[in-house]
Protein backbone atom coordinates (compact mmCIF):
# COMPACT_ATOMS: atom_id res chain seq x y z
CA UNK A 1 0.00 0.00 0.00
CA UNK A 2 1.38 3.40 -1.03
CA UNK A 3 0.56 6.93 0.09
CA UNK A 4 -0.40 8.74 -3.10
CA UNK A 5 -1.14 12.39 -3.92
CA UNK A 6 -3.40 13.23 -6.88
CA UNK A 7 -3.37 16.95 -7.77
CA UNK A 8 -6.54 17.89 -9.62
CA UNK A 9 -8.09 14.84 -7.98
CA UNK A 10 -11.62 16.25 -8.08
CA UNK A 11 -11.43 16.78 -11.83
CA UNK A 12 -12.70 14.56 -14.63
CA UNK A 13 -9.67 12.28 -15.04
CA UNK A 14 -8.38 12.84 -11.50
CA UNK A 15 -11.55 11.57 -9.82
CA UNK A 16 -11.51 8.36 -11.88
CA UNK A 17 -7.84 7.91 -10.93
CA UNK A 18 -8.70 8.43 -7.25
CA UNK A 19 -11.38 5.72 -7.55
CA UNK A 20 -8.90 3.34 -9.13
CA UNK A 21 -6.20 3.95 -6.51
CA UNK A 22 -8.62 3.47 -3.62
CA UNK A 23 -9.68 0.21 -5.26
CA UNK A 24 -6.01 -0.84 -5.12
CA UNK A 25 -5.97 -0.22 -1.33
CA UNK A 26 -3.73 2.86 -1.46
CA UNK A 27 -4.02 5.88 0.82
CA UNK A 28 -4.96 8.83 -1.39
CA UNK A 29 -4.61 12.57 -0.79
CA UNK A 30 -6.62 14.63 -3.26
CA UNK A 31 -5.50 18.23 -3.82
CA UNK A 32 -7.83 20.52 -5.78
CA UNK A 33 -8.71 24.21 -5.86
CA UNK A 34 -12.10 23.39 -7.50
CA UNK A 35 -11.63 25.78 -10.42
CA UNK A 36 -12.71 23.09 -12.87
CA UNK A 37 -12.90 20.14 -10.45
CA UNK A 38 -16.02 19.35 -8.43
CA UNK A 39 -16.66 17.74 -5.07
CA UNK A 40 -19.57 15.96 -6.76
CA UNK A 41 -17.05 13.88 -8.72
CA UNK A 42 -15.92 12.30 -5.43
CA UNK A 43 -19.34 12.22 -3.74
CA UNK A 44 -19.40 8.41 -3.88
CA UNK A 45 -16.15 8.40 -1.85
CA UNK A 46 -17.33 10.77 0.90
CA UNK A 47 -16.05 9.56 4.27
CA UNK A 48 -13.76 6.92 2.78
CA UNK A 49 -11.18 6.01 5.46
CA UNK A 50 -8.24 6.09 3.02
CA UNK A 51 -9.14 9.33 1.21
CA UNK A 52 -8.16 12.82 2.36
CA UNK A 53 -9.48 15.88 0.50
CA UNK A 54 -7.50 19.12 0.73
CA UNK A 55 -8.55 22.38 -0.93
CA UNK A 56 -5.23 23.60 -2.25
CA UNK A 57 -3.86 25.50 -5.24
CA UNK A 58 -0.59 23.95 -6.44
CA UNK A 59 0.76 27.41 -7.30
CA UNK A 60 1.46 27.45 -3.55
CA UNK A 61 3.89 24.93 -1.97
CA UNK A 62 2.59 22.15 0.29
CA UNK A 63 4.38 19.88 2.78
CA UNK A 64 3.33 16.22 2.74
CA UNK A 65 4.86 12.77 3.27
CA UNK A 66 4.03 10.65 0.20
CA UNK A 67 5.36 7.85 -2.00
CA UNK A 68 3.85 8.82 -5.35
CA UNK A 69 2.56 12.05 -6.92
CA UNK A 70 0.16 12.16 -9.87
CA UNK A 71 0.30 15.78 -11.02
CA UNK A 72 -2.94 16.38 -12.98
CA UNK A 73 -3.80 19.89 -11.77
CA UNK A 74 -4.51 22.27 -14.66
CA UNK A 75 -7.57 23.22 -16.71
CA UNK A 76 -7.44 21.07 -19.85
CA UNK A 77 -10.12 22.52 -22.14
CA UNK A 78 -9.57 25.72 -24.16
CA UNK A 79 -12.68 27.35 -22.64
CA UNK A 80 -11.21 27.03 -19.16
CA UNK A 81 -7.50 27.46 -19.73
CA UNK A 82 -8.04 30.57 -21.86
CA UNK A 83 -10.34 32.10 -19.21
CA UNK A 84 -7.27 33.09 -17.16
CA UNK A 85 -4.20 32.32 -19.29
CA UNK A 86 -1.71 33.77 -16.79
CA UNK A 87 -3.12 31.53 -14.08
CA UNK A 88 -2.91 28.56 -16.47
CA UNK A 89 0.77 29.02 -17.17
CA UNK A 90 1.48 29.65 -13.46
CA UNK A 91 -0.26 26.37 -12.66
CA UNK A 92 1.87 24.55 -15.21
CA UNK A 93 5.17 26.17 -14.24
CA UNK A 94 4.97 27.11 -10.56
CA UNK A 95 2.70 24.17 -9.76
CA UNK A 96 5.08 21.70 -11.37
CA UNK A 97 8.07 23.34 -9.61
CA UNK A 98 6.33 22.98 -6.25
CA UNK A 99 5.43 19.33 -6.82
CA UNK A 100 8.94 18.53 -8.05
CA UNK A 101 10.33 20.19 -4.92
CA UNK A 102 8.08 17.95 -2.84
CA UNK A 103 9.13 14.86 -4.80
CA UNK A 104 12.80 15.72 -4.34
CA UNK A 105 12.39 16.36 -0.62
CA UNK A 106 10.54 13.13 0.23
CA UNK A 107 12.04 10.99 -2.58
CA UNK A 108 8.65 10.33 -4.17
CA UNK A 109 8.04 9.26 -7.75
CA UNK A 110 6.16 11.96 -9.70
CA UNK A 111 4.05 11.59 -12.85
CA UNK A 112 3.20 14.65 -14.92
CA UNK A 113 -0.06 14.65 -16.87
CA UNK A 114 1.31 16.35 -19.96
CA UNK A 115 -0.65 16.56 -23.18
CA UNK A 116 -0.73 15.92 -26.91
CA UNK A 117 -0.90 19.72 -27.18
CA UNK A 118 2.91 19.75 -26.85
CA UNK A 119 2.88 18.63 -30.51
CA UNK A 120 0.86 21.73 -31.50
CA UNK A 121 -0.50 21.53 -35.07
CA UNK A 122 1.69 18.57 -36.01
CA UNK A 123 3.65 18.27 -39.24
CA UNK A 124 4.32 14.57 -38.48
CA UNK A 125 1.47 12.04 -38.42
CA UNK A 126 0.85 10.04 -36.31
CA UNK A 127 2.83 11.72 -33.53
CA UNK A 128 5.65 9.73 -31.88
CA UNK A 129 7.28 10.90 -28.67
CA UNK A 130 10.43 11.82 -30.60
CA UNK A 131 8.56 14.54 -32.52
CA UNK A 132 9.36 18.01 -31.11
CA UNK A 133 6.12 19.64 -32.20
CA UNK A 134 4.88 22.70 -34.08
CA UNK A 135 3.59 25.13 -31.44
CA UNK A 136 2.79 28.82 -31.70
CA UNK A 137 4.51 30.32 -28.62
CA UNK A 138 2.40 33.52 -28.65
CA UNK A 139 -1.02 32.16 -29.64
CA UNK A 140 -4.18 31.97 -27.53
CA UNK A 141 -3.52 28.29 -26.75
CA UNK A 142 0.13 28.77 -25.77
CA UNK A 143 -0.58 29.28 -22.05
CA UNK A 144 -1.50 25.57 -22.03
CA UNK A 145 0.66 24.19 -24.86
CA UNK A 146 3.87 25.98 -23.88
CA UNK A 147 3.02 25.67 -20.19
CA UNK A 148 3.03 21.89 -20.52
CA UNK A 149 6.21 21.99 -22.59
CA UNK A 150 7.93 23.96 -19.81
CA UNK A 151 6.53 21.53 -17.25
CA UNK A 152 8.13 18.66 -19.18
CA UNK A 153 11.43 20.60 -19.27
CA UNK A 154 11.30 21.05 -15.49
CA UNK A 155 10.58 17.35 -14.99
CA UNK A 156 13.56 16.30 -17.12
CA UNK A 157 15.90 18.86 -15.52
CA UNK A 158 14.95 17.78 -11.99
CA UNK A 159 15.58 14.19 -13.07
CA UNK A 160 18.97 14.96 -14.64
CA UNK A 161 20.16 17.39 -11.97
CA UNK A 162 18.57 15.99 -8.80
CA UNK A 163 17.81 12.35 -9.75
CA UNK A 164 14.08 12.86 -9.13
CA UNK A 165 12.14 9.74 -10.22
CA UNK A 166 9.85 11.12 -12.95
CA UNK A 167 7.21 9.82 -15.37
CA UNK A 168 5.85 11.84 -18.34
CA UNK A 169 2.41 11.01 -19.78
CA UNK A 170 1.38 12.81 -22.98
CA UNK A 171 -2.39 12.46 -22.83
CA UNK A 172 -4.49 12.63 -26.00
CA UNK A 173 -8.23 13.45 -26.10
CA UNK A 174 -10.03 11.62 -23.30
CA UNK A 175 -13.76 11.41 -22.62
CA UNK A 176 -16.25 9.77 -20.29
CA UNK A 177 -18.56 10.43 -17.35
CA UNK A 178 -17.72 13.38 -15.05
CA UNK A 179 -16.73 15.73 -17.84
CA UNK A 180 -18.20 19.14 -17.07
CA UNK A 181 -21.31 20.32 -18.92
CA UNK A 182 -19.45 23.51 -19.92
CA UNK A 183 -16.24 21.64 -20.68
CA UNK A 184 -16.05 23.03 -24.20
CA UNK A 185 -14.42 19.94 -25.73
CA UNK A 186 -15.84 18.20 -28.75
CA UNK A 187 -17.45 15.09 -27.19
CA UNK A 188 -19.09 16.93 -24.29
CA UNK A 189 -20.20 19.77 -26.60
CA UNK A 190 -21.87 17.41 -29.07
CA UNK A 191 -23.59 15.36 -26.38
CA UNK A 192 -24.93 18.37 -24.46
CA UNK A 193 -26.08 20.11 -27.64
CA UNK A 194 -27.82 16.95 -28.90
CA UNK A 195 -29.50 16.19 -25.56
CA UNK A 196 -30.88 19.72 -25.26
CA UNK A 197 -31.93 20.06 -28.92
CA UNK A 198 -29.43 22.83 -29.69
CA UNK A 199 -27.57 23.14 -32.96
CA UNK A 200 -24.44 21.00 -33.03
CA UNK A 201 -21.45 23.24 -33.64
CA UNK A 202 -18.93 22.10 -36.25
CA UNK A 203 -15.81 24.23 -36.54
CA UNK A 204 -14.50 24.54 -40.08
CA UNK A 205 -15.81 21.71 -42.27
CA UNK A 206 -15.38 19.06 -39.58
CA UNK A 207 -12.54 17.38 -41.44
CA UNK A 208 -9.98 17.87 -38.67
CA UNK A 209 -9.22 14.60 -36.89
CA UNK A 210 -8.78 13.53 -33.30
CA UNK A 211 -8.38 10.28 -31.37
CA UNK A 212 -10.70 9.63 -28.43
CA UNK A 213 -9.65 7.52 -25.45
CA UNK A 214 -12.23 6.39 -22.89
CA UNK A 215 -11.30 7.44 -19.37
CA UNK A 216 -10.98 3.92 -17.89
CA UNK A 217 -8.38 3.05 -20.53
CA UNK A 218 -6.43 6.23 -19.79
CA UNK A 219 -6.41 5.64 -16.02
CA UNK A 220 -5.08 2.12 -16.59
CA UNK A 221 -2.29 3.62 -18.71
CA UNK A 222 -1.41 6.25 -16.10
CA UNK A 223 -1.12 3.65 -13.34
CA UNK A 224 0.96 1.33 -15.50
CA UNK A 225 3.29 4.19 -16.37
CA UNK A 226 3.66 5.24 -12.74
CA UNK A 227 4.59 1.71 -11.73
CA UNK A 228 6.89 0.95 -14.67
CA UNK A 229 10.54 0.97 -13.52
CA UNK A 230 13.18 3.13 -15.19
CA UNK A 231 10.98 4.85 -17.78
CA UNK A 232 11.93 8.52 -17.77
CA UNK A 233 11.14 9.53 -21.36
CA UNK A 234 7.65 10.73 -22.41
CA UNK A 235 4.94 8.19 -23.20
CA UNK A 236 1.91 8.85 -25.42
CA UNK A 237 -1.37 7.69 -23.87
CA UNK A 238 -4.32 7.84 -26.23
CA UNK A 239 -6.45 5.82 -28.60
CA UNK A 240 -4.81 5.46 -32.04
CA UNK A 241 -8.21 5.16 -33.79
CA UNK A 242 -8.62 8.40 -35.76
CA UNK A 243 -11.98 10.09 -36.43
CA UNK A 244 -12.95 13.30 -38.16
CA UNK A 245 -14.96 15.70 -36.03
CA UNK A 246 -17.86 15.17 -38.46
CA UNK A 247 -17.76 11.40 -37.83
CA UNK A 248 -17.97 12.00 -34.06
CA UNK A 249 -21.01 14.26 -34.54
CA UNK A 250 -22.68 11.61 -36.69
CA UNK A 251 -22.04 8.92 -34.06
CA UNK A 252 -23.62 11.09 -31.35
CA UNK A 253 -26.64 11.84 -33.58
CA UNK A 254 -27.05 8.12 -34.35
CA UNK A 255 -27.27 7.32 -30.62
CA UNK A 256 -29.90 9.98 -29.86
CA UNK A 257 -33.37 10.82 -31.09
CA UNK A 258 -32.84 14.58 -31.24
CA UNK A 259 -34.04 17.60 -33.17
CA UNK A 260 -30.47 18.98 -33.32
CA UNK A 261 -29.01 19.97 -36.67
CA UNK A 262 -25.46 20.81 -37.67
CA UNK A 263 -24.23 24.40 -37.83
CA UNK A 264 -20.81 25.47 -39.10
CA UNK A 265 -18.53 28.06 -37.48
CA UNK A 266 -15.02 29.35 -38.35
CA UNK A 267 -12.07 27.33 -37.06
CA UNK A 268 -10.54 28.71 -33.83
CA UNK A 269 -6.96 30.05 -33.98
CA UNK A 270 -4.22 27.36 -33.97
CA UNK A 271 -6.75 24.50 -33.97
CA UNK A 272 -4.72 21.38 -34.95
CA UNK A 273 -5.68 19.78 -38.26
CA UNK A 274 -4.75 16.20 -37.37
CA UNK A 275 -4.00 14.49 -34.09
CA UNK A 276 -3.33 10.78 -33.50
CA UNK A 277 -0.85 9.13 -31.13
CA UNK A 278 1.82 6.64 -32.02
CA UNK A 279 1.52 4.37 -28.97
CA UNK A 280 4.35 1.96 -29.83
CA UNK A 281 6.25 2.90 -26.65
CA UNK A 282 3.19 2.36 -24.42
CA UNK A 283 2.52 -1.02 -26.05
CA UNK A 284 6.13 -2.18 -25.72
CA UNK A 285 7.05 -0.75 -22.32
CA UNK A 286 3.71 -0.79 -20.48
CA UNK A 287 1.85 -3.60 -22.27
CA UNK A 288 -0.95 -1.06 -22.66
CA UNK A 289 -3.39 -0.18 -25.40
CA UNK A 290 -6.99 1.07 -25.27
CA UNK A 291 -9.80 -1.49 -25.33
CA UNK A 292 -12.97 0.66 -25.32
CA UNK A 293 -14.23 1.69 -28.79
CA UNK A 294 -15.64 5.18 -29.35
CA UNK A 295 -19.26 4.00 -29.68
CA UNK A 296 -19.07 1.95 -26.47
CA UNK A 297 -17.60 4.92 -24.62
CA UNK A 298 -20.32 7.22 -25.93
CA UNK A 299 -22.99 4.80 -24.67
CA UNK A 300 -21.44 5.08 -21.20
CA UNK A 301 -21.06 8.86 -21.37
CA UNK A 302 -24.40 10.03 -22.84
CA UNK A 303 -26.59 8.74 -19.94
CA UNK A 304 -24.27 10.51 -17.47
CA UNK A 305 -24.83 13.83 -19.24
CA UNK A 306 -28.58 13.21 -19.46
CA UNK A 307 -28.74 12.73 -15.66
CA UNK A 308 -26.44 15.68 -14.98
CA UNK A 309 -28.46 18.03 -17.21
CA UNK A 310 -31.71 16.95 -15.57
CA UNK A 311 -30.22 17.55 -12.09
CA UNK A 312 -29.25 21.08 -13.11
CA UNK A 313 -32.70 21.81 -14.55
CA UNK A 314 -31.78 21.81 -18.23
CA UNK A 315 -34.52 20.80 -20.63
CA UNK A 316 -33.48 17.36 -21.94
CA UNK A 317 -35.41 16.92 -25.18
CA UNK A 318 -33.64 13.92 -26.75
CA UNK A 319 -34.18 10.19 -26.20
CA UNK A 320 -31.57 7.45 -26.26
CA UNK A 321 -31.49 5.13 -29.27
CA UNK A 322 -29.68 2.35 -27.41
Amino acid sequence: MARVVVTGGAGFIGSHLVDYLLGQDHEVICLDNYFTGSKANLEQRRGHPRLELIRHDVVNPIMLEVDQIYHLACPASPVHYQYNPVKTIKTNVLGTLNLLGLAKRVKARILLASTSEVYGDPLVHPQPEAYWGNVNPIGIRSCYDEGKRVAETLMMDYHRQNKVDIRLARIFNTFGPRMAINDGRVVSNFIVQALTGQEITIYGEGRQTRSFCYVSDLVEGLVRLMNCPELFEPVNLGNPEEYTIMEVAQQVLALLDTSSTLVYRPLPQDDPGRRRPDITRARERLGWQPTVPLTTGLKETIPYFARKLAQENYQVAAKLNF
